[in-house]
Formats: structure tokens, sequence, C-alpha cells
């Protein structure tokens, strides 16, 4: 009787062992398709592992599909060939155990190769219409695929391992022309899992020089982790009688890291320390986080945390990001003749919701932040304490009260055309306000918070022919405000305050740019709206505004 169950034990066991191998392993399937999206029936798609000899090949039926299955968890790349088409390879394909992943390949014959140019990938590409209700740009995101599944797979773009971009910007400040500014940034692929970039930003033509400095390091690893550690230097110019000709240097270290448990919940997190050298010394550190639960597969809740401002100028598409005190960090002001450093706390729950045409998001947060760094324009007497000036931007800061804020967003975004996107955004919250013609001296108790409501309108595409990118936006305040609403949004509605535009567009190549040259344009806060006048004991005005006016064009040239 022992020898009998013995023998039962070991059938079940047999049986049980490959059910859960099977279990585990995971799936990766697609449709292979041509330019003019035509099915290619018997294109050959191979599965490539970590090593040379795991190597699983399948063919695609007449419909274009194939499926490859019983893959052990790990990182693949796809292979695929077909007759009269150039090979295409879709890389670091992350699987977990039990997942499905959707991987759809289009094939492109060497006259297309030749005849189009590779398009550079960015926040604002609109061949695929992205889901950016999302707040983290930095993660996988939803994409609908022309004729195709849904898929959450972020696929790497098989560019070349080395590139470099060189821009040359210059326009007209807040109060007159202002000085230009060289932006450039290299990028090199390291063992097709790491990327290593260096990125700078110089100011010249007034004072010392501004400049940015920025180095960063990036690694998909098989697990699925996403780390990366980046170091930022910035040397801000402050040349001014009053302050000495002291420059503001600051330097920052930034590690972060992502991974995704189980294909429903992505874990984001990391932490800046940022050390202040002006007129004294100040440290800080930033954390920052956000954890995302996928309740189905078009529908997103998140939780953010931060305590900076968010940059959204690289979201935007638009990466010659300028080196002055009003749009880069860290945000820092003077008071009593030392440096203050914002602080801030900001948490977000939202809900993001994916139709085939609409895409809605829903949002509560609540802000508080020390040390609010206010933006100025005019020419502060050397008298004025508390003043720090900005020579690149023609603007100034100033130290504001601490401000605490709890508001709603709510976000709407359709695609309106082919290559038309159109968002709606509203946003209520507190702001820090202070009434026209306030004095000077009495500028810190005429300080006061107040609620108001936002409205964001924003328009974005691409032109057909002249392959123009561009976004143009309006934000309405509903009252005097020297902070903008939701200061933290990140979500598509985003938007600088008042009539902005931006404008990128391909200049035709030639023998000596080849096609890879483009002029910018930068138009912000183009009605000059929302400045609020300060008045000092000499009668002499200064305004404190959300956003100077600016106009700033350029072009650059990517190799």
């Amino acid at each position: 009787m022992k020898s009998i169950n013995l023998g039962w034990l070991a059938i079940v066991l047999a049986v049980a062992v490959p059910a859960g191998a099977t279990a585990r392993t995971a799936t990766i399937s697609g449709y292979v398709r041509d330019s003019q999206g035509t099915a290619q029936l018997g294109a050959i798609v191979q599965v490539l592992g970590a090593t040379a000899a795991n190597v699983l090949t399948v063919f695609t039926d007449d419909n274009g599909f194939y499926s490859a299955g019983q893959l052990n968890p790990g990182v693949y790349h796809v292979k695929v060939k077909a007759p009269s088409f150039l090979p295409s390879l879709r890389e670091n394909i992350s699987l977990r155990a039990g997942a499905n992943r959707v991987v759809n390949v289009t094939l492109n014959t060497i006259f297309e190769a030749m005849q189009t140019l590779p398009l550079r990938p960015g926040p604002t590409q609109e061949d695929d219409w992205k889901w950016t209700l999302r707040s983290a740009a930095n993660r996988p995101i939803l994409r609908v695929l022309d004729n195709g599944p849904l898929t959450v797979v972020s696929e790497k773009v098989n560019d070349a391992d080395l590139k470099a971009r060189v821009a040359f910007v210059a326009g007209s400040g807040a109060d007159g022309f202002n000085a230009g500014r060289t932006v450039f940034s290299l990028e090199h692929s390291l063992f097709s899992d790491g990327k290593l970039s260096f990125n700078g930003n110089v100011g010249y033509g007034v004072g010392s020089p501004t400049t940015v400095w920025r180095a960063s390091y990036s690694h998909q690893m098989a697990t699925g982790s996403r780390p990366q550690v980046s170091f930022t230097m910035r040397r801000l110019a402050a040349p001014d009688a009053g302050l000495h000709d002291t420059a503001l240097q600051a330097l920052t270290l930034s590690v972060s890291d992502g991974f995704t448990l189980g294909d429903v919940l992505d874990l984001d997190f990391g932490s800046e320390l940022q050390t202040i050298q002006f007129m004294g010394r100040v440290s800080a550190a930033h954390p920052f986080g956000s954890a995302d639960l996928h309740l189905s597969p078009n529908t997103v809740l998140e939780y953010r945390y931060a305590t900076t401002e968010p940059n959204t100028r690289m979201e935007k598409g638009f990466d010659s990001a300028p080196a002055d005190l009003s749009e880069s960090g860290p945000r820092v002001s003077v008071t009593g003749g030392s440096p203050a450093l914002e602080r801030a706390h900001h948490h977000e729950l939202s809900i993001s919701h994916r139709s085939r045409e609409t895409n809605l998001q829903a949002a509560v947060f609540a802000d508080r932040i020390l040390n609010t760094a206010l933006t100025g324009i005019g020419n502060p007497n050397a008298e004025l304490e508390d003043v720090l000036p900005d020579v690149y931007a023609q603007t100034f800061t100033y130290k504001g009260r601490e401000l605490r804020s709890t508001g709603v967003r709510l976000v709407a975004q359709r695609q309106l055309a082919s290559g038309i996107t159109g968002t709606l955004d509203y946003a209520y919250g507190s702001v820090l306000s202070a009434a026209p013609g306030s004095q000077w001296h009495s500028l810190p108790t005429a300080l006061h918070t107040e609620g108001r409501h936002a409205v964001t309108t924003k328009v974005s595409g691409t032109a057909p022919l002249s392959k123009t990118r561009w976004i143009t936006s309006y934000k309405w305040t509903s009252g005097e405000a020297l902070t903008p609403v939701d200061l933290f949004n990140t979500s598509a509605g985003q938007a600088d305050p008042y009539w902005s535009i931006f404008i990128r567009q391909p200049i035709p190549g030639t023998i000596f740019n080849s096609g890879h040259m483009e002029a910018l344009l930068e138009i912000r806060n183009l009605l000059a709206e929302g400045y609020v006048p300060v008045f000092g004991q000499d009668g002499h005005t200064l305004y404190l505004v959300q956003a100077p006016r600016s106009l700033r064009g350029g072009v650059a040239f990517t190799f």
C-alpha cells in the first residue's frame, strides 16, 4: 500500500512540475507589416535571449501574426527579416513570469530608408498618439498602434550609438534684448542596455557667463530595474553692485530607480542632493517618488510625491532649456544677506482613464512651499534688499511668504485630427497674491494667499507637409496671482501662464547640413499679462509676474 501511495505521489509531482513551469513562462507576439500596413506572410521572427545559443525562430501567418511562447523571464531582443525588406530589431523587451507582451513590427525597404530621415524620439512625437495624461513621462506608457492591439511595451528606438546636438539661441528677455546661449547634448549607448549623456547650456554676452553642465548615466537591468545617476553643475551670474559681482554656484547629485511589480504596479523613486554656494552655503535633500497602480489596461491610479518644482521643458520636446533663474533649479532667493532655498512638499493622487479618442484625468493635490521664489522684472536699486538679479533673463527673484494650497485638477485630451491634439485643463488651488500698487517696503505684509481658478487650452501638432512641430497654449487665471495655480502639474494640461507659442521647423537638407537642421522659436506670455506693479520709496516701479514675456529663437544641428 505504501509503494502504491508513493507511485501516485511521483505521478502527481511529474504532472505538477511541468504545469508550474509553464505558468511561469512568458510570450511575445505581434503583427509584422510593411509601411503601407500590408501583412507580411512568412517573415522570419527571431527572439534572441541573453546568450547567442538562446534563439527561438518562428514565422508569421497569412495575417502577419507571430507568437513566441514558453519564454523564461528575462530581457529579449526581437529581430524580423523578410525578402526585399531591411531587417528590423526591437531591443530590451523585459519579460516577467506569465507576461504576454505585444510587439508589432513595421518593415521598410532600402528605398524607404533612403527617402525618410530617422525621427527624433521625443515627448511630442505624433506618429503614435501617446497617453500623455500620466504624470511621470519617464516610464512606459500606453500606446495605440495602427491596426493593432493596445500595448504597454516601451520599445527602444534603434538609433545610432552616438548622437550629438548643438543649438544656438538668443532673443528678447523681460526687459529688452538679452544675451544668447549655446546648448549642446551628447549621448552614447553602452552595451545596448545603458546610456551615457552629457548636456550643456552656456550663456554669454553680458557679465559673467551663465552655465549649466549635466552628466548622467542610465541602465536597463534584466530584472526590470531602471537605475539612473546624474550630476549637474550650475553657475548663474548676478553682477550687481550690492552683491559684489557674486555668482550663484550650485551642485546637484540625483539618483533614481524604478521597477514594475507583476505588470500591475510601477514604482519610481529617488532623491536630489543640492548644495548652493552664494553669499554663504546651504544644502538640502529633495526626495521624490511615485507609484502607479494599473486598475485595468486603460485606467491608472497614481500617487506622486515631489519636493521641487518640475521642469517640463523636456516633455514639451524643446530641449534647449534655458539657464536662467526663473526656469531652472535650484529655486533660490536672498533674505538678510543669505541664500534661501525654496523647499516644497507636494502630494498628489490622480486617476487617468483612456478611451479610444479621449483621455481623462482627475487629481487632488496638497502643496506646502517654504521660501517661495517670486519672479519680478525691472531694474531694482542697490538699496533694495532681498533681491537676486538675473542678468541673463533681465529678471530678479524675491523671497515670498509660505504658500499652502490644496486643490483639484481635471484634464481632458482628444485627438482632433491626424497629427493634431487638443487639451483642456481646469485647476483650482491657492496662490500668492498682492494688490497692484503695493509699496515695496511693505510687500512682506502685503503678500497673502487666495484661491484661484485656472483654465488652460492647448493645441499641438505636426504639419503634414512642412513637418513643423508646434504647441500653442493659453492659461487664464481668475484674478491677480504671483504664482501659478497648480505649480506641480506635469500632466498633458501643463502650460506656461497666459499665451505661449513653441515652434520647431525642420530645414530642408543641403550638401552642408544633410537635413539635420531645425529652426526654433519660443514666445512666452506674448500679451505681457499678469504684471503686478510694486512702488519703491523713490517712485521707481517694479513688477512681479508669474511668467515674464520673452521671445527666443535660434537654430539646432543634429549629428
